[in-house]
C-alpha cells in the first residue's frame, strides 16, 4: 500500500510539474519561437520611447514586431551606396571626395538643362557628392529611418521621404534655378523634420534619460552636412560646378508637414485625419506651382 501510495504522489508531482511547463512553452512561443524575447522587447521598448508619446507606447508594445521588415530604408541606403561606390571606384575619376565630370554627366543627377527628364527630380537622391555627404545622409537615414519604420512601417516612411526628395528638386528649380542638385537630403531632412515636430509637441514624453545628447549629435550632422552644402554652393573652386542645397529646406518643410501628420497618427487611420489632407493639399498646390513655373517662368528657359 505504502508503495502505491508514493507512485500515485509521483504521479501527481509529474502532473504539476506539467502543468508548470505549459504556461511557459505558451509565453516563449508568444514572444517568438525562444528567439531572446527579453532583447526584442528591450529594443521595442527603447523605440518605442524615442518615436511615440507616452500614451500610445503600450499599444505598439502589444503589436511590436519586425514583420516585415525595415525594407524601406534599408533598400534605398544600398542604392543610395551601390551608386556611390560605382561613380568613386568604378569610374576612371575616382569621385571620393567631391563632385566632377563623371557625376555631372550622369543620368541621374538633377540637371537643369535636362529638366524634360522628369525622372531626375526623383533619381538625383542616388548620387552624393563626395564621402562626406553619402556618410553624413545614410547615417542619418539609418539611425532615425529604420526605428521609424519599425513603428509606422515601410508605406509611411516611404511616403514622407519621397515627399521630401520631390519637394527638393522642385524647390531647388525654383530658389536655384541655375544649379545642379544630388544627394537624399531632401529625403532625409524629411524624416527629421517630421520626427523632431513630434518631439516638439511631445518633448517631455518622447525623449528618454540622455536624449538631448543624442539630440545634440544630431543637431551637430545636420550642421556639418548643411555646411558641405554651403560650401559647395558659395565656395566651390572655379573649375568645378556648385550645387543647390534647397533640398534640405524643402524636404526639411515637408517633413514637418506631411511628415509630422503621419508619424503622430501611429494608431489612427491616416486616411480619416483631416490635419494629413490639408498638408497634401498644401503640397499639391506647391508642386503644382513648381510644375507651372518650370514650364513657363523658369530662367533655365
Amino acid at each position: 500500500m505504502a508503495a502505491v501510495h508514493d507512485l500515485e504522489m509521483e504521479s501527481v508531482n509529474l502532473n504539476t510539474g506539467k502543468e508548470k511547463e505549459e504556461p511557459e512553452e505558451e509565453e516563449t512561443r508568444e514572444d517568438g519561437g525562444g528567439n531572446d524575447p527579453s532583447k526584442n522587447k528591450k529594443v521595442h521598448r527603447i523605440v518605442s520611447k524615442w518615436m511615440l508619446p507616452e500614451k500610445v507606447r503600450r499599444t505598439y508594445l502589444e503589436r511590436a514586431n519586425c514583420l516585415p521588415p525595415p525594407l524601406f530604408i534599408i533598400s534605398i541606403s544600398l542604392a543610395e551606396l551601390a551608386v556611390f561606390i560605382y561613380y568613386a571606384v568604378w569610374k576612371p575619376q575616382r569621385q571620393w571626395i567631391t563632385l566632377d565630370t563623371g557625376i555631372l554627366e550622369s543620368p541621374f543627377i538633377y540637371s537643369p538643362e535636362k529638366r524634360q527628364e522628369a525622372w531626375r527630380f526623383i533619381s538625383y537622391m542616388l548620387v552624393h557628392a563626395g564621402v562626406q555627404h553619402i556618410v553624413g545622409n545614410l547615417l542619418m537615414q539609418l539611425v532615425l529611418g529604420i526605428p521609424l519604420e519599425m513603428v509606422h512601417k515601410g508605406l509611411r516612411v516611404g511616403l514622407v521621404y519621397m515627399a521630401g526628395v520631390i519637394a527638393g528638386s522642385l524647390a531647388s528649380s525654383i530658389f536655384d534655378p541655375l544649379k545642379s542638385l544630388v544627394g537624399a537630403s531632401g529625403g532625409v531632412y524629411a524624416l527629421m523634420g517630421g520626427y523632431f515636430m513630434n518631439v516638439i509637441v511631445n518633448f517631455r514624453e518622447m525623449i528618454p534619460a540622455f536624449g538631448i545628447v543624442r539630440l545634440l549629435l544630431i543637431i551637430l550632422i545636420i550642421a556639418s552636412d548643411m555646411g558641405f552644402a554651403l560650401y559647395r554652393r558659395f565656395f566651390v573652386p572655379a573649375n568645378g560646378s556648385p550645387v543647390s542645397f534647397a533640398a534640405h529646406i524643402a524636404g526639411g518643410f515637408a517633413g514637418m508637414s506631411i511628415g509630422y501628420t503621419v508619424f503622430s497618427c501611429f494608431d489612427q487611420a491616416l486616411l480619416k485625419d483631416p490635419r494629413f489632407w490639408i498638408a497634401i493639399a498644401a503640397y499639391l498646390a506647391c508642386v503644382l506651382f513648381a510644375v507651372f513655373f518650370n514650364i513657363f517662368l523658369s530662367p533655365a528657359n
